[in-house]
């Protein structure tokens, strides 16, 4: 088919086409969903299982390893970490790549169902293992609530109303309240009193069980109605309790709670949390939207509203964005935008400048209609706009001219010959049409590791893929229909007496050039392999990287004390910490979390569990730039404030993967063993001097006090576990008697002695144990051996049910991880392990690694694509194999821009690298198309190579540098930038050697020497 002819003779179609792809563009860039990073889905699920009073290791073997079991035996299983601590086993369980998120929910009812068989195998005292599948939720938009001259009750009310509010936001999934502070009702009793009136624990916890539930008066009839019959309670509850009546035993006489304890309302002694503000105490309101809606059209609806509530609020409530995920989104992509129309300005413009201002206002046109285009498409395949499907755009800036430019200027020069506008058209596009078609494809085959990839990376990065599959196609549709259109408006038609074969000063020189390279065409092969050899020899200075730091100006800040430091504890020094970050110049706001991380507020942050000893510091910078001086500063005026603890910091990352870059990971049976290779390790790593943050996952052990019951006296005096064990808890922490609700809080009733002469201790040495079985008080001293000090494991770390301690390191202020690991990692390996133990290594190595390997899974049918349809372009062998020599020299122009700029080569970089080598053999296609057509004419074979190679400098020269010039806007985008570089010097060198090497090798395997005149 004549697809030239046909546009030129039926513009109308043609036309429809453009509008459609413009008006719908336009409407689809006001409905087009719009995120800050593209969503990915966290295959992950937290497992937690209580076992009270048990050790690390008890809950390791008797809990732990019992669910990892019956975990281990799904099939759609990755791998299976867990933690285990004193009284708590937390699992993270993943599954493979391969599982779509819309399975998930089925694998995650699979696991719940192999969990509740195996519960009835777990020890008495285990409670039944609890599913998070909300763990990978992610609450974009994060605000602080503080209210200074209020106390914890109202600021808490305050956080119940506006999320209640909020959770009618159209748009809005969830409302998270983290940092409200507990509390209970404790019940100070003198123990000596109880022990005297014979009253035990249980009597009092079957005392508020019976009188604190629901009751029901029932119901009756009057006047044919049903009128319900209601058992009042009392208003004030310390009251109720107070109020409640216990017998004596063995008198019949009772007493009330009041007169045998004194009723107080009062903060939990352990908070599971604490928040703090700029210094004040806070809780955190975080917010996720719908999957399919715009988080900024969310953030604006949520925003009002917050400002509404304040307004009927009382005077002194602050809710202050910690992280406003849709005004980031908004300005991102408006940055973006900015990009593309500065991109595509650019593009026209330097097109009017060397072709003149009609080819530059018909490329220029096509390039915006193909990018309106590609909008519209991307919205009807719900590809949302964030950084990565904006920033392909820009990326294909230069593969989107291309076509265009080819077909233009042919068209043009045909012209100028005296040939009409359909002549012209005609015979450009069907000389064309299949060799930029084949090319096209091969450029989008570049990319298609990345829509082949099944890893969490490849899920990142899927939608470069997509909007570089789409972009190319339609630029190529538009190229054969919209450019002959156009070109009849624009184009003049000569008077025939152009030849289109005079040449321009700067073809003249690059015909001098071309035929002297062609005259020495070994010495210039030698020359690009010897160049060539270098590029790869040189590769090795290249830093090497993964991804980059985000450009958002936040960082953060760990804080791991003793990890058997109590809550409190590090509180106070949490507080101090605070008050130093928000000492220093250039910080603006800092958000503290004590005992926890943060919620996770962007998809690449990964919060930390509960711990005690922890805090997270996440501190905003006024600006980016002072990110490295700030924290530079605040590694010495950290260290000192603790130095039984570690402070390090890191910044927020794009892209999937998270905690330290540097791990060794030791795995095997002994905990003592494991901890030895970790020390060994570690004093590698401090004697290196360059790595920081040096620690391990298992951190300290921790003190425990052995309160030895004694079974054989415990017998004799009718003592049970149970009975020793709750005269502990009331004598230290308090006894839980149970639960008052009042309204949507549930207030804790903890017993606890009342008489505070003794330490807690002496305390316990001299307390009574009541005794069930013979109904009265034994003293503690008859059924305890005596209380003994001594050591314990705290957190037992698994994978894949073998005990694995993690060492984790961050590399140096001025090096990559890479170039860290490199020089460590001969130390390390060198470490003698044990018969029975492994060492692996983790973090960005380990990330890298697999983010590379699922890419490079798809890699070879890609490059299968590229090669076959080299082949079948050409229907020869000696054509694609010129294609493929040239292919490997792009690493120069790739090496010399990195280093040039000391950029690292990093994923990004990668994807560079491999739409280059699209953008290259694209150009040799066209080019070695062009000579094989004009020998097909009749042309001399020593002719053709000079005369098409000629005819390609202006198309190729115009491609390459309208698609550095598209890409520059990138390189002040820290996501982009190595990729730009990567980009901009290859293809910069790959015009060389499209222009060069493959008429050079043309002649050279045709046999076509260039020695005589």
């Amino acid at each position: 088919m004549d697809i030239a002819r046909y546009s030129i003779d039926k513009p109308v179609n043609i036309w429809l086409m453009v509008v459609i792809l413009l008006l719908g563009g336009v409407l689809a860039m006001s409905k087009i969903g719009r995120l800050e990073d593209p969503a990915f889905t966290i295959k992950q699920v937290k497992v937690y299982t209580n076992y009270p009073g048990a050790s690390a290791e008890k809950v390791e073997r008797e809990v732990t390893e019992r669910l990892e079991i019956a975990i281990q035996q799904m099939p759609q299983l990755k791998e299976v970490t867990s933690v285990s601590s004193p009284g708590l086993s937390e699992i993270t369980v993943e599954v493979k790549s391969t599982y779509d998120s819309n399975l998930l929910p089925q694998i995650w009812d699979e696991l719940r169902k192999r969990l509740r068989d195996t519960a009835s195998s777990l020890p008495t005292g285990a409670q039944n293992p609890v599913v998070f599948d909300d763990f990978g939720d992610v609450y974009g938009l994060y605000y602080a609530l503080s209210a200074p001259d209020f106390d914890t009750r109202e600021l808490r009310e305050f956080a119940r109303i506006i999320r209640r509010d909020l959770l009618t936001t159209e748009g809005v999934a969830k409302v998270n309240v983290t940092g409200v502070q507990k509390e209970q009702i404790v019940a100070y009793i003198n123990p000596y009193q109880l022990a005297g009136l014979g009253i035990s624990f249980p009597d009092l916890a079957s005392l508020f069980e019976d009188n604190l539930r629901p009751f029901n008066g029932g119901r009756i009839k009057v006047d044919e109605k049903n009128v319900r019959l209601i058992v009042e309670r009392a208003p004030d509850r310390l009251e109720e309790i107070s109020n409640l009546s216990v017998v004596v035993p063995g008198t019949n006489r009772s007493l009330r709670v009041a007169d045998i304890a004194t009723l107080k309302l009062e903060p939990a002694d352990i908070q599971p949390v604490h928040v703090r503000y700029n210094g004040e105490e806070a809780l955190t309101l975080s917010v996720s939207a719908l999957t399919d809606v715009n988080i900024v059209d969310v953030g604006e609806r949520v925003n009002a509203k917050v400002e509404k509530l304040l307004q009927e609020l009382p005077v002194g409530i602050t809710l202050t964005p910690i992280y406003d995920q849709a005004s980031v989104v908004d300005e991102s992509v408006t940055g973006f935008i900015n990009n593309l129309v500065m991109s595509v300005a650019v593009v026209t413009l330097t097109l009017c400048l060397f072709m003149g201002w009609r080819s530059g206002v018909v490329v220029g046109s096509v390039l915006l209609v193909t990018v309106l285009g590609t909008i519209l498409i991307m919205w009807l395949m719900d590809i949302q706009l964030q950084r990565i499907s904006l920033g392909a755009m820009v990326i294909a800036m230069g593969m989107l001219v291309d076509n265009a430019i080819v077909v233009a200027e042919g068209m043009m020069l045909r012209m100028a010959t005296g040939s009409t506008a359909k002549e012209s058209a005609s015979f450009i596009v069907k000389r064309t049409q299949w060799p930029l078609l084949g090319a096209t494809v091969i450029g989008i085959a570049a990319f298609s590791g990345i829509g082949l990839s099944n890893d969490a990376t490849g899920e990142f990065l899927y939608s470069l893929f997509a909007v570089v599959l789409v972009s190319l196609m339609i630029s190529w549709v538009l190229a054969v229909t919209l450019v002959p259109v156009l070109g009849a408006y624009f184009y003049r038609k000569g008077i025939g007496q152009s030849t289109g074969n005079e040449l321009s000063a700067s073809q003249r020189w690059f015909k001098r050039a071309l035929l002297g390279a062609l005259k020495l065409r070994w010495v210039t092969i030698g020359a690009l392999f010897v160049i060539t050899i270098v590029a790869y020899g040189s590769f090795g200075m290249v830093k090497q990287g993964f991804f980059p730091p985000s450009n958002a100006p936040l960082f953060f800040v760990h804080y791991w004390g003793p990890q058997d430091r109590d809550i409190r504890a590090t509180e106070v020094i949490a507080k101090e910490a605070e008050a130093r970050i928000l000492g220093m110049e250039n910080v603006t706001a800092v958000t503290t979390f004590i005992g926890q991380g943060a919620d996770r507020f962007t998809l690449t942050y990964a919060p930390k569990s509960a711990n005690e000893n922890y805090a997270f510091f996440m501190v905003r910078a006024n600006e980016l730039d002072n990110i490295p001086a700030i924290q530079s500063a605040l590694s010495s005026k950290l260290t000192d404030l603790d130095f039984d603890a570690s402070f390090y910091m890191e910044r927020m990352q794009f892209g999937p993967g998270s905690g330290a870059k540097l791990e060794a990971r030791f795995s095997g049976p002994d905990t003592e063993v494991l901890r030895e290779l970790a020390d060994e390790a570690k004093a590698l790593l401090f004697a290196d001097g360059q790595v920081k943050d040096v620690r391990h996952n298992w951190r300290e052990k921790g003190f425990a006090i052995n309160t030895q019951f004694d079974n054989y006296n415990a017998g004799i005096a009718g003592v049970s576990h149970s009975d020793f064990s709750q005269t502990i808890q009331y004598a230290s922490s308090g006894v839980q008697l149970g639960t008052v609700q009042d309204g949507d809080y549930a207030y804790n009733i903890i017993a606890k002695m009342g008489k505070a002469e003794d330490t807690e201790l002496q305390s316990i040495r001299e307390s009574q144990v009541w005794s069930t079985q013979q109904r009265q008080y034994v003293p503690f001293t008859q059924v305890s051996q005596g209380l003994e000090l001594m050591t314990e494991e705290m957190r037992i770390h698994r994978r894949d049910r073998v005990r694995t301690i993690t060492v984790e390191a961050e590399p140096g202020d001025d090096e990559t991880a890479a170039k860290a690991l490199a020089r460590i990692r001969p130390l390390i390996e060198d470490i003698e392990l044990p018969a029975g133990y492994s060492l692996e290594w983790g973090g960005e190595f380990e990330s890298s690694s697999d983010a590379q390997k699922a890419l490079g899974a798809g890699l070879p049918a890609g490059f299968l694509v590229m090669f076959i349809i080299s082949v079948l372009l050409f229907g020869h062998a000696r054509q694609p194999l010129i294609i493929w020599l040239v292919v490997p020299m792009a690493i120069v122009g790739v090496v010399s821009g990195l280093l040039g700029t000391d950029m690292p080569f990093g994923f990004m970089s990668l994807l560079g690298f491999l739409s280059l080598f699209g953008m290259l053999i694209k150009n040799a296609i066209v080019l070695i198309e062009e000579i094989d057509l004009q020998i097909e004419e009749g042309l001399a074979i020593r002719q053709a190579i000079v005369d098409a190679t000629i005819s390609r400098v202006r198309p190729v020269s115009l491609a390459a540098v309208t698609t550095i010039l598209g890409m520059a806007p990138l390189l002040f985008d820290a996501f982009f930038a190595d990729m730009a570089v990567t980009i901009m010097g290859g293809l910069a060198f790959a015009t060389v050697l499209t222009l060069i090497a493959v008429p050079v090798l043309y002649s050279l395997l045709f046999k076509v020497s260039y020695r005589k005149s």
